[in-house]
C-alpha cells in the first residue's frame, strides 16, 4: 500500500504571481498580480475587481478544477452547484492546477483566465496584494460584452459613425483610451484591501 500524498500546507510566507487576462479582446487586456497563496476566493474577487478596474456591480463566479465558487452556495439543478467562496483559499481549491476562470457580469460575460506563473517569497513584494504589470484598459461596464465593446470603439473613434454622438452622450465627457494602464493607481486601490 502506497502512502497518500499530502498537499503542502499553505505558507503565509509564499506568494503566487498570477496573470489575469480578459479573453476574446485584442489587443490583450492583462494584469500580473502578487497575492498570498492562502488568499480566500472572496478576497481574490476583490483583488481582481480592483486590478482590472471593475466596479463590482454584477455577479461573478470562479471555475477552478471542475468546481464553481461564488458569493453564496446554490444548486440550480441545471448546472453544477456553486460553493460559497468566502472561506475557500486559492491554494486549497487549485488542487495542483495552474489555470482557472473568473467570470464577471453574466450578461456581458467578461471571462478572465488566471494562471499561476510562479511562487515567490512574500518579502519580495512591497505590499500584498500588489500589481506588478499589465496592459490596456478594461472595457466600460454594461457595454454589451465583447461585441458591444467592439462597436463602442468603432463608433467612438469614427466621428462619421452613425452612433458616434450616442456613444459620446452615453459615455459622457470622459476620454476613453483603450491603451491606458496605471499601475500606481491600481496599487493604491489594492492597498485598501484588507486580507485578514
Amino acid at each position: 500500500m502506497s502512502p497518500i500524498a499530502q498537499l503542502p500546507m499553505p505558507d503565509p510566507d509564499r506568494v503566487l504571481i498570477l496573470r489575469i487576462e480578459l479573453k476574446w479582446i485584442t489587443p490583450t487586456i492583462w494584469r500580473q498580480v502578487a497575492v498570498p497563496e492562502n488568499i480566500t476566493l472572496g478576497n481574490l474577487h476583490r483583488v481582481i475587481q480592483a486590478t482590472m478596474g471593475w466596479t463590482d456591480a454584477h455577479l461573478h463566479e470562479f471555475e477552478i478544477a471542475g468546481d464553481s465558487y461564488g458569493i453564496s452556495a446554490s444548486n440550480s439543478g441545471w448546472k453544477p452547484p456553486v460553493v460559497a467562496e468566502q472561506r475557500q483559499t486559492l491554494i486549497s481549491v487549485l488542487r495542483g492546477k495552474r489555470t482557472f476562470r473568473y467570470v464577471y457580469d453574466f450578461r456581458d460575460g467578461w471571462e478572465h483566465v488566471l494562471r499561476v506563473e510562479k511562487v515567490i517569497p512574500a518579502g519580495v513584494c512591497p505590499q500584498l496584494p500588489y500589481c506588478i504589470d499589465g496592459a490596456n484598459a478594461r472595457p466600460p461596464e454594461d457595454i454589451g460584452g465583447v461585441l458591444g465593446y467592439d462597436e463602442f470603439l468603432t463608433a467612438l473613434n469614427d466621428s462619421a459613425h452613425p452612433k458616434h454622438d450616442n456613444v459620446l452622450e452615453w459615455f459622457g465627457d470622459n476620454d476613453f483610451d483603450p491603451t491606458t494602464f496605471d499601475c500606481v493607481r491600481i496599487n493604491r486601490s489594492l492597498k485598501q484591501i484588507r486580507l485578514q
